[in-house]
């Protein structure tokens, strides 16, 4: 582990290798936010919105070339390619670091090196943990302004850890003197993510988007901290975090995990279509776990705001998103109208003209999209109106479900429950999904993405897996012995024609309905071959367009091929994949 009395150290290291104009140092106050926002403006990186329609807020265009997560260029430089695992991009630590050392020469030159000090987590709980981002995008800053605890008060804690994740990235563009700087400066061509585990160290050289950039994220709450997870006995998960309140007043807590873009900010601001029944919101992305002194798995989201994608958010598919992006919101590659207004596909109406998010003219009848299929929304989550009363706690919440979702137009059905913890790891690992644009490559082509967390597992997924059956282990050694129910959905079936046959959005209560009876154990169900499914007279369908039928039946050759795509895809784990997992496939 890193002692953190190197930090100083770091940070005039770094410098006098990128040799920056300037060093400014984030210390999390609002004039600071302000004057950075205003230097945004003046590069022409942020068009402020009109303030009496979107108080505080701004829109940014990047690159066409650089608008999303590039996972073929990220890398895990372990010791050994074994550690890295079959499913992440492996470097040798080495000859990664002789290859950034040479891009990072100079490549500050001509710009101010921003130092920003953050907490994943609330600031005084022992379940947090602590980084540092350098970097020499504005843009990135301030983001973090809203996606992190940033500042001073961080430092004060920092320095009192026992380690700290180091976090350097550079769009990689120095300026020469009188060089005119573009609005979006990256490096297309030279395009490296790298993650030093062993080190708790992550560089980004060459993108200036989202969690190429944004290290804080994917990178450090998900990549290094499942790493840290498997050595200090917790989990780092792809995860939402909600409080579900039924009429009685019963609340109890539940995480899910989905692939980017297939609903998770959606059912994190659920906004209930049953009456009686209430969501607040935790978090929509990362949720870390642990066990807690009482014996409960608990959980605690590391974040401080969304990072939303906005195409397909509107007040008929998520009103608390919308409510929350208001005011005070960093937008990035969606569409501008006259008014001075952001706009994009699926919103509840579009103006007839305006400018695309490459800032050309756009009307109604263009082929060419307004935003970009996965353009963004930042804002604070202290903006979400669903924000749960105990999502600031140091102590974090205590989980009662775990659901695992993916895209799947066929054979899975609407919701399952898994008869143990092992069926439910076997539930996680399972998990394929239809790709959407979250990540660059193909859409729709299927692909197996275990708990979520295909792009964001720091170490050998085989090993993964036999971590999350462990936590079982050590709930054996709890005075409570309490582990959650573990649960699949999907709320994506298609029928013949290509229309979904659920609902969705606010009715998903209904499925959070079940689980919530079944974990009181109020509600009777059946047993069949892929877990215990919902009994017709117990599922609330009243009022739905859609049959039981449709949304459960199943077929079980076809379920036979899912598990022989599946054995196939675990045998690239070798040993490393657990043979209770090949015994629950069997």
């Amino acid at each position: 582990m890193k002692d953190v009395s190197n930090l100083d150290e770091w940070i005039k290291e770094v410098a006098y290798k990128t040799r920056p104009k300037n060093v400014e140092v984030i210390t999390g106050a609002p004039d600071q936010y302000a004057r950075l926002c205003n230097t945004l403006i003046s590069h022409k990186t942020f068009i402020p919105l009109n303030q009496e329609l979107r108080p505080n807020s701004f829109l940014a265009r990047s690159n066409p070339d650089d608008v999303a997560r590039v996972e073929e260029r990220t890398f895990i430089c372990t010791n050994t390619k074994d550690e890295a695992g079959p499913t992440n991009n492996w470097c040798d630590p080495a000859e990664m670091r002789q290859k950034l050392d040479i891009l990072l020469d100079g490549c500050m030159r001509g710009r101010t090196m921003y130092v920003v000090p953050f907490c994943m987590g609330p600031l005084e709980s022992p379940h947090s943990r602590f980084g540092v981002e350098i970097t020499d995008s504005a843009y990135v800053a301030v983001s973090l302004y809203l996606m992190t605890r940033v500042g001073d008060a961080v430092l004060k804690l920092l320095i009192n850890a026992p380690y700290f994740v180091k976090c350097l990235h550079s769009v990689g563009c120095p300026l020469n003197e009188g060089q005119e700087d573009v609005p979006w400066p990256c490096r297309t061509d030279e395009l490296y993510i790298s993650h030093f585990p062993e080190n708790l160290e992550v560089i980004s050289f060459g993108s200036g988007y989202g969690g190429n950039a944004l290290l804080n994220k994917k990178s450090f709450a998900l990549r290094i901290a499942s790493w840290l997870g498997l050595k200090e006995g917790w989990l780092a998960e792809h995860m939402l975090l909600i409080g579900v309140t039924n009429p009685q007043g019963v609340k109890k807590y539940i995480t899910a995990s989905f692939p980017s873009a297939c609903g998770k900010t959606n059912l994190a601001m659920l906004e209930p279509r049953l009456p009686g029944w209430k969501v607040e919101c935790i978090g929509d992305d990362i949720s870390w776990l642990f066990w807690g002194k009482d014996g409960t798995l608990r959980a605690i989201n590391p974040e401080m705001g969304f990072f939303g994608v906005a195409p397909g958010t509107s007040f008929k598919t998520n009103p608390v998103a919308m409510k929350t992006i208001s005011h005070d919101t960093i937008f990035t590659n969606v569409g501008l109208a006259p008014s001075g207004d952001v706009f994009w596909e699926g919103m509840d109406s579009l103006p007839d003209s305006g400018t695309n998010w490459k800032g050309e003219k756009w009307t109604k009848n263009s082929s060419e999209k307004a935003a970009q299929p996965n353009a963004r929304f930042t804002a604070h989550i202290t903006q979400c109106p669903t924000l749960d009363p105990l999502w600031n706690d140091p102590q974090g919440v205590p989980v009662s479900a775990i659901l695992f979702g993916g895209r799947r137009s066929s054979l899975i059905p609407l919701v399952r429950e898994a008869r143990s913890w092992q069926e439910g790891v076997l539930f996680g690992a399972m998990m394929s999904s239809e790709t959407t644009a979250a990540a660059k490559g193909a859409l729709g082509a299927l692909r197996h993405d275990p708990f979520a967390m295909l792009p964001f597992c720091g170490y050998n997924m085989g090993e993964y897996f036999g971590h999350w059956l462990d936590m079982a282990k050590e709930a054996s050694h709890r005075p409570k012995n309490i582990l959650p129910k573990i649960y699949a959905v999907n709320w994506f079936r298609k029928r013949a024609d290509g229309s979904f046959v659920w609902p969705g959005f606010g009715d998903n209560i209904r499925v959070l309905e079940w689980i919530f009876e079944r974990l009181d154990k109020n509600v009777e169900a059946r047993e069949s071959s892929i877990g215990i499914l919902p009994l017709k007279s117990s599922f609330n369908l009243s009022g739905l367009n859609c049959t039981f039928e449709e949304l459960f039946s199943f077929e079980d050759a076809e379920w036979k091929g899912e598990v022989q795509n599946m054995k196939k895809y675990c045998a690239q784990f070798g040993d490393h994949f657990p043979k209770v997992l090949l015994e629950e496939l069997n």
